[in-house]
């Protein structure tokens, strides 16, 4: 049961996920998460980099889908001017969303990655649909009502796999 939050990437940013690779894996799309994946959760844009990010996967024809747990207004102010697809009210980690996206992008299950900061959302809605995940380091250190539950849930599961060696990276 525990190794459905057991991603099978971890790393510090997205900015560390390089087409190139993905494209060596058969990856032609993305799943991401919003809020502490690409930026701060109350961030209202894109950064300069990340926009720069977006740009190298289109042009390495990886397509990429926002799904967010949060509001329409929050992830379609942020997604509308960057052109890319988003699915708000994710409802993660249920599997509706990742079903969705997947239909709308039209790849196969395994050309596809899941990118996202928390493992009671993110990984574990990825892993429940046999998808390749990818844990990245969140990207502020302060969280929402929510996430701070789900943060506190996470440290105790990350505590159980190092003491079973299932993982040995830093937090």
């Amino acid at each position: 049961m525990l190794k459905l939050f057991l991603p099978d990437q971890h790393v510090k940013s997205v900015f560390e996920i390089k087409p190139e690779d993905l494209k060596e894996r058969g990856v032609k799309g993305i799943i991401t998460d919003l809020d502490n994946t690409l930026v701060e959760w109350d961030r209202p844009d894109a950064t300069p980099k990340l926009i720069e990010w977006f740009e190298n996967m289109q042009q390495h024809n990886i397509q990429v889908t926002i799904v967010s747990n949060n509001v329409e207004k929050r992830v379609r102010l942020f997604s509308d001017p960057l052109g890319i697809p988003f699915i708000y009210k994710a409802r993660k980690p249920m599997g509706r969303a990742f079903k969705k996206a997947i239909r709308n992008m039209d790849v196969n299950r395994n050309e596809i990655v899941v990118i996202g900061d928390q493992l009671m959302t993110d990984v574990l809605g990825g892993n429940r649909m046999k998808l390749y995940t990818i844990l990245v380091v969140p990207v502020a250190q302060t969280d929402g009502f929510f996430t701070k539950f789900n943060r506190q849930m996470e440290r105790r599961i990350l505590t159980w796999m190092k003491k079973k060696g299932m993982i040995n990276w830093e937090e």
